[in-house]
């Protein structure tokens, strides 16, 4: 394997963010400096009740809103108050100034909370270098959220973390008691939030952690208080989730957890449906099964009902009435497009096509497409700024879209919802007729639309789905708009992924097992689940009519009465933590990769063979990432590693465990080496080095199976350290290895050594000897160590 020279070193000058806040003062005196989190926590938490010291403070009068603020917002902390209190909770320093408040409120289930949301930034010679972000609850002045950031990329993170999980609960439950102690006693720490998580390669470990609200000796999941603490032990962000006011279920569970779980299991209702992974090489649709999670009364055994809208299918018609559209010998002109166009809607008689515009394509799938796309106008002297767009095929004429905007659309005296409906399907058995059976119509509650002028409803809207013998076609969709005036179509889209379907329905495992396997992914929880009623003028009136008419200033909070409490429900979760979605394959009934089709498992492989190895932690963060492969459980630490695997693991290393996007090439992308294919397991890694410069394209051959030597290792490592060039100065480096004579690359031995990347054996550097598997992930363990530590500042901001 040829290496390619580089002209010059190359450096990473990827900023880091500092870890610690080394101006700030510690948030108590055993907890180190806060520090900054990756992504703000949003201020606007709901708050809750166990009061503090601080929250019954004298300054209690009734707020002004600072500048800008919104002025019908009032609250019972002040804003001084609430800055002062900010202060006290985090420690924050002298040179942190107050950089913007606002005072907001914040629309929950169980009613309006009034938030005050402090920004303080440090300015060192006119730049900011670090903020500081709090939210504060408005009417008991408790610390909902806290996010904090510094600008200082000489930062090095520790690898490993110097705080393991376990270190950082008790930086969590410390800092807690001391802004919060009555919170303590209340919560308890979630046993599968944040674990399970597989390390960062960057060094730069976050611990989140998950603390439930427990009411009589139940998780109410619903409340919680989450922080992010990184390997330092530096709190990133916290968050407070926490209802003031919630009324709990009095009754205690009727049945156990096994019997839960059979009741679950039997209201189970798997879902087939066709889906066509995003990576995945074939591009073809694979048949699954799916199964959402379900939730019972642990009172009465019954379902509980979802606040989601029910929707109902109607199927578009019972048979098919037309013939499939067939690509001509040539494409349609622009006037043969348009004619598809009105004869296919009610296109005014006044229209005027005034652009066209064709196009040819590849789509994702790698089909040749082209399209026209129309613009009409009507009458200037009649209708100023009416018009109409549509796309259409220009192979076979199939309208695809088509959009009217004309005042024609607004004019009559009114349709009913049905009438709506009918047309709806009518378009539908005309658009899609040589497959109008496998369309089904999906509706909404058709309530909304009750005793409403047609001004009010502009629109009615309906989407339709594709089954293929019963599987929904994930990649197939219809929606269609009816004026609410006249009837008239005002939109309608579709989208086909242009795949081809079985013609018979294939074998599947049946329901029974699809939902065993799925009752394994899931496990079942008892908690609370809060269930909130809303009612208007003594009226109900669903959720989402709720948060319109509040949204909206058509009612003010004080005017709705919300009624609910928490009810004991089990409910099923996913019991694995997944480094990727994952569906159940209907016909083998083994588990894939929603994401590439490729076959995937519950559980993250661990090897057998390692126990006890002289490098069992790195080879464990290797098979984490699957940058190594077991067979039959086992990673055989002390094979030879080859060429296909030494690369993988490079590029993975280089790109923080992230696969390179490689995965939808198919067996005809075209491929640099002749020995390594596109269909090939180290395709997408072997690209990447080759675009990276980490290997040259050499006789064409990269030889996957090939044994890599030491001497391959080192000039590998260091042209990831981007210091090849510099490598190549040999007499620059004071080589003393015994057998310095047979090694051809000494600067790359030398510096590989140097960082404590690679090691010396009796004084000897080895070039020949092959490298084991086990020597493989120890060095880029090393050299993800030594990466961080080589990390520099920018020259200038």
């Amino acid at each position: 394997m040829t290496m390619k020279k580089n002209k010059k070193p190359r450096v990473s000058s990827a900023s880091r963010k500092l870890i610690a806040l080394a101006t700030m003062v510690a948030l108590t005196a055993s907890l180190p400096t806060a520090a900054f989190a990756d992504k703000a926590v949003n201020p606007s938490v709901v708050s809750g009740a166990p009061s503090t010291a601080a929250a019954t403070s004298s300054d209690s009068a009734a707020s002004q809103p600072a500048s800008g603020d919104d002025a019908s917002v009032k609250a019972e902390i002040t804003k001084a108050k609430a800055i002062e209190l900010a202060r006290k909770y985090l420690s924050i320093p002298d040179a942190y100034t107050l950089q913007s408040s606002r005072l907001s409120t914040n629309m929950q289930e169980n009613g309006l909370y009034i938030v005050w949301n402090l920004s303080f930034i440090n300015k060192v010679n006119g730049k900011v270098k670090g903020t500081i972000e709090a939210g504060l609850d408005g009417t008991t002045g408790e610390l909902l959220s806290y996010y904090s950031s510094t600008d200082n990329s000489n930062a090095k993170p520790s690898y490993p973390p110097k705080v393991n999980r376990e270190k950082a609960t008790g930086v969590a439950l410390a800092f807690l008691n001391k802004i919060a102690p009555d919170y303590v006693k209340q919560v308890e720490l979630d046993a599968y939030v944040g674990v399970g998580t597989k390390p960062p390669l960057s060094g730069q470990v976050v611990h989140s952690l998950r603390y439930d609200r427990i009411v009589n000796g139940v998780p109410y999941v619903q409340n919680y208080i989450d922080f992010q603490i990184d390997g330092e032990g530096h709190i990133l962000s916290y968050q407070l989730n926490w209802e003031r006011v919630v009324n709990f279920e009095k009754a205690k569970p009727a049945f156990a957890l096994d019997e839960a779980t059979a009741k679950i299991s039997a209201l189970a209702k798997p879902v087939l449906s066709y889906t066509v992974p995003y990576q995945s090489k074939s591009r073809k649709p694979v048949l699954v099964y799916n199964m959402p999670a379900l939730a019972i009364s642990a009172v009465t055994g019954g379902p509980i009902d979802s606040q989601q809208v029910k929707q109902t299918e109607t199927q578009v018609s019972a048979k098919p009435s037309g013939t499939k559209p067939v690509a001509g010998k040539e494409v349609l002109t622009k006037e043969q497009a348009s004619d598809r166009v009105k004869a296919a809607f009610d296109v005014p008689a006044n229209a005027k096509l005034n652009s066209s515009d064709f196009s040819e394509y590849t789509d994702e799938n790698g089909k040749a497409r082209a399209s026209w796309q129309l613009a009409y106008s009507l009458d200037q002297e009649k209708e100023v700024g009416q018009s109409a767009w549509a796309e259409v095929d220009a192979w076979t004429g199939e309208v695809r879209t088509y959009n009217a905007y004309n005042s024609s659309t607004r004019t009559g005296a009114g349709i009913t919802y049905d009438q709506a409906k009918a047309k709806a399907i009518k378009v539908l058995q005309e658009r899609v007729s040589w497959k109008a059976d496998q369309y089904y119509l999906v509706e909404g509650d058709p309530s909304r639309y009750t005793d409403k002028k047609p001004e009010e409803i502009g629109e009615f809207y309906f989407s339709a789905v594709r089954k293929v013998h019963g599987a929904v076609a994930e990649d197939e969709n219809l929606q269609v708009s009816i004026s609410a005036f006249n009837g008239s179509v005002t939109s309608y889209w579709s989208y086909s992924g242009g795949y081809d379907y079985p013609a018979q329905a294939p074998s599947v495992i049946g329901d029974a097992k699809a939902i065993a396997a799925w009752m394994n992914f899931y496990r079942v929880e008892l908690t609370y689940q809060s269930n909130y009623s809303y009612y208007w003028n003594g009226q109900p009136i669903p959720v989402e009519k709720y948060r319109v008419m509040l949204a909206s200033g058509e009612a003010k909070p004080s005017e709705i009465e919300t009624k609910g409490e928490a009810k004991l429900v089990y409910r099923l979760v996913p019991r694995y933590v997944m480094d990727q979605s994952v569906t159940l394959d209907a016909q083998t009934g083994k588990w894939i990769s929603a994401e590439d089709g490729t076959a995937a498992t519950l559980e993250r492989p661990m090897a057998t063979d390692i126990d006890g190895h002289w490098a069992q932690r790195e080879l464990e963060l290797m098979v984490a990432y699957k940058a190594l492969d077991l067979k039959d459980g086992k990673v055989n630490p002390n094979a030879v590693i080859t060429r296909g695997e030494m690369i993988k693991m490079l590029v993975l290393a280089m790109n923080q465990g992230s696969q390179p996007m490689y995965g939808a090439a198919d067996e005809k992308t075209e491929a640099s080496f002749a020995d390594v294919a596109a269909n090939s397991q180290y395709f997408a890694y072997v690209e990447t080095a080759l675009g990276q410069q980490l290997i040259d394209i050499g006789d064409g051959t990269f030889d996957p199976n090939g044994k890599v030597d030491r001497e391959e290792m080192a000039e590998l490592i260091v042209r990831a350290l981007g210091f090849n060039a510099l490598a190549e100065h040999n007499d620059l480096f004071k080589v003393t290895f015994k057998d310095a004579s047979k090694t051809k690359q000494r600067g790359q031995a030398a510096i590989a050594v140097g960082l404590g990347i690679m090691s010396l054996q009796n004084g000897n550097f080895l070039p020949e000897k092959q490298v084991t598997r086990a020597e493989a992930a120890a060095a880029f363990f090393r050299f993800l160590q030594a990466r961080a530590d080589l990390q520099e500042a920018p020259l200038r901001n």
